[in-house]
């Protein structure tokens, strides 16, 4: 929702909303928000970070399914109660993950039995600890 609208004697009113300067302002913008992600990679493991401030650890969903990492939130109900309850209206509201659902493929270096998980200051940082290489072993082939 624009708060206030740019009117120029060049263009009709209903060409309006066909030039809109902030791409990100469709309706129910909210509903489809996606947290964003660092992902970085060290000599013993990966770390996937979301930025997604103002949830609750037990928010969060984290699944590995078939060398898939799926990451999900679903805290709509709650918010939609706080609202009725605190009888806010917000005009716009742009800085909150209702629900989202993101999903990584994972090598196949990835000790998936040892992944670890936790959320601190809006940050949720996912742990994938490396699987640790075997040397080569020498071997020496007798010839007959």
């Amino acid at each position: 929702m624009n708060l206030a609208k740019k009117t120029t004697p060049w263009f009709p009113s209903i060409f309006e909303d066909l030039f809109v300067e902030n791409r990100l302002d469709v309706g129910n913008y909210e509903k489809f928000s996606i947290p964003a992600v660092n992902i970085q990679e060290k000599n013993t493991n990966f770390v996937i970070e979301l930025a997604v401030p103002g949830m609750k650890k037990d928010d969060f969903t984290i699944e590995i399914e078939e060398g898939t990492l799926k990451i999900a939130s679903n805290s709509e109900s709650q918010e939609v109660t706080e609202e009725k309850e605190n009888d806010v209206r917000y005009t716009r509201k742009e800085f909150s993950y209702h629900q989202f659902s993101r999903s990584f493929h994972l090598p196949d270096t990835v000790n998936t039995d040892e992944i670890k998980a936790a959320y601190e200051d809006g940050i949720l940082r996912v742990m994938l600890p490396k699987i640790k290489e075997q040397p080569a072993l020498k071997k020496m082939v007798e010839i007959s």
